[in-house]
């Protein structure tokens, strides 16, 4: 990532920010207003923008068969491949005729996860197998590092008890 990208407000370090302070606001702001989460949520969108920072941080070139660039659909889709036959996500998402992108398609896949409060166990699920996380992901990569790859997932663990009320039909911004 170009070093004048921000996180939260604030310059990038080295590594990236990690969501903990976000979940943490997202679950207060949850808990005060005794409502769901929204898309108009200030803290969602931070939450997603982490997210898929985080999952694209210091992720290798990859190329499919046809010459199209891999993202962090593809190491999600087969993440959870190895784990499961199918993910319900995955098959909602690739219904989605139309998401061209496939950040568009992540993004779509982060908020159905959201809403069916599975996005922790999902991504756990991916990030099982460190040869595969070695064959996606340099090593700057905090899903390297086992102690922030457990503080990654135990912030979003803690996203399991709010209630989400995302348009998942409506198209995510796509890049």
């Amino acid at each position: 990532m170009e070093q004048g990208a921000r996180c939260l407000g604030r310059a990038l370090p080295a590594q990236p920010c990690h969501p903990t302070e976000t979940v943490t606001k997202l679950n207060h702001c949850y808990r005060e207003q005794n409502r769901p989460v929204t898309d108009g949520s200030r803290e969602l969108h931070s939450l997603c923008a982490q997210l898929e920072f985080l999952l694209q941080f210091d992720l290798k070139e990859k190329k499919s068969f046809f010459g199209q660039r891999k993202d962090y659909w593809d190491f999600l889709c087969q993440g959870l491949a190895q784990r499961r036959q199918e993910h319900e996500g995955i098959r909602f998402v690739t219904s989605l005729d139309k998401l061209k992108t496939a950040v568009g398609r992540g993004r779509a896949f982060l908020r159905y996860c959201l809403v069916h409060r599975q996005l922790a166990e999902s991504l756990q699920l991916c990030l099982l197998d460190p040869e595969s996380l070695r064959e996606w992901y340099y090593a700057r990569s905090p899903f390297l590092s086992p102690p922030h790859r457990a503080e990654i997932l135990g912030s979003l663990y803690e996203l399991d008890c709010v209630t989400f009320h995302l348009a998942l039909l409506a198209v995510p911004k796509e890049p």
